[in-house]
């Protein structure tokens, strides 16, 4: 099965289970683990920041991170579809009394730095304090100039506000603008990196950020229920993936940009090929072809998130092969259904 939902659907490997087999356990609650230490400390030292929190799921960390920031009934802004406001089951809202404020976002994937001054709220008794601004790298596919994210941490630091990053999916934006990691997180106060997605792992995100930060942050875990024991055997997936598997996902970006242009060659599809810079393709087709479609490819063993806007994602399960193959299936549905 060619599996385009997500790469959230990513397997480990061989040699990836191999290593959590064998990996040193401890006790994390108490500080013990040391495969999750090491995962830790190394994701810190890459991204620039000063310690890393190990998590069981993005949403966790990015939800302990803007509680670590931010006081109860204090303000957050970000994107209108920033994860953490739109697919994070209004957690900031349920779970930390945080008040969010979304504001659109500009066709790069940026958010308007003077949008984002005219949502700071003045220091006055009706409106809540403006704490921390969420950023998103990359945003549905999109990287964020390096520029961008140097102006924007002035920015919040001119406002006198943090500034975190989303960054489940930072590896894609650093392999794609050929930099270090660190080039994009040394701006952030807090980053949180999902290891689960593009980079191949089972389970697991880390926030990195200041000492203090990471502190509240660990508190923030305890409340949301997120301490794990042995949980070197998941840490040691993290170890070896960033070890591993950073560098080839420019084999997913590859394999994206030639799913895009196999498709662009389908006049019932609207996709622009230029616009694809990391792991996702996004293309336009018809309402009434959604179903169809979905149908035709899964019976050859394709599946994708049917809609009439599609998000193909290519993933470390993906091959050049199966990407060729699915061009294939899309040309042949549409041959057979004008």
């Amino acid at each position: 099965m060619i599996d385009l939902r997500s790469d959230t659907v990513t397997r480990p490997t061989h040699a990836m289970r191999a290593v959590m087999a064998a990996a040193e356990v401890g006790d994390d609650v108490f500080g013990g683990d040391p495969s999750v230490n090491r995962l830790q400390e190394m994701l810190a030292e890459m991204t620039g920041q000063e310690a890393g929190l190990f998590f069981p799921s993005g949403t966790q960390s990015n939800l302990a991170a803007l509680m670590a920031h931010c006081g109860r009934g204090e303000e957050f802004i970000i994107g209108s579809l920033g994860h953490s406001y739109k697919y994070e089951a209004g957690g900031a809202a349920v779970l930390g009394s945080l008040w969010p404020c979304p504001i659109g976002y500009e066709v790069d994937g940026t958010l308007d730095l003077n949008k984002i001054a005219a949502a700071i709220k003045p220091d006055d008794a009706h409106f809540p304090h403006t704490r921390l601004l969420v950023l998103e790298n990359t945003q549905n596919g999109r990287v964020l100039p390096l520029a961008y994210l140097k102006e924007a941490a002035d920015f919040v630091r001119h406002h006198g506000l943090n500034i975190h990053l989303d960054g489940a999916r930072v590896f894609n934006a650093a392999v794609k603008l050929g930099v270090p990691v660190r080039e994009i997180t040394q701006n952030f106060d807090s980053v949180s990196i999902c290891l689960s997605k593009g980079l191949g792992c089972p389970v697991g995100t880390v926030l990195v950020g200041k000492r203090e930060l990471i502190a509240g942050a660990h508190r923030a875990r305890k409340i949301l229920g997120g301490g794990m024991r042995q949980a070197g055997i998941l840490a040691a997936a993290g170890i070896y993936a960033l070890e591993h598997h950073v560098q080839r996902l420019a084999q997913d970006h590859a394999n994206a940009k030639a799913l895009a242009e196999g498709l662009a060659g389908i006049k019932q599809i609207k996709i622009d090929p230029a616009a694809v810079q990391t792991n996702m393709v996004f293309a336009s087709i018809l309402p009434e072809q959604v179903a169809g479609l979905a149908a035709h490819l899964k019976q050859i063993g394709i599946l994708i998130l049917p809609g009439a806007n599609l998000r193909l994602v290519t993933h470390l399960d993906v091959s050049a092969a199966d990407v060729g193959r699915v061009i294939t299936a899309f040309h042949g549905y549409y041959s057979d259904n004008h």
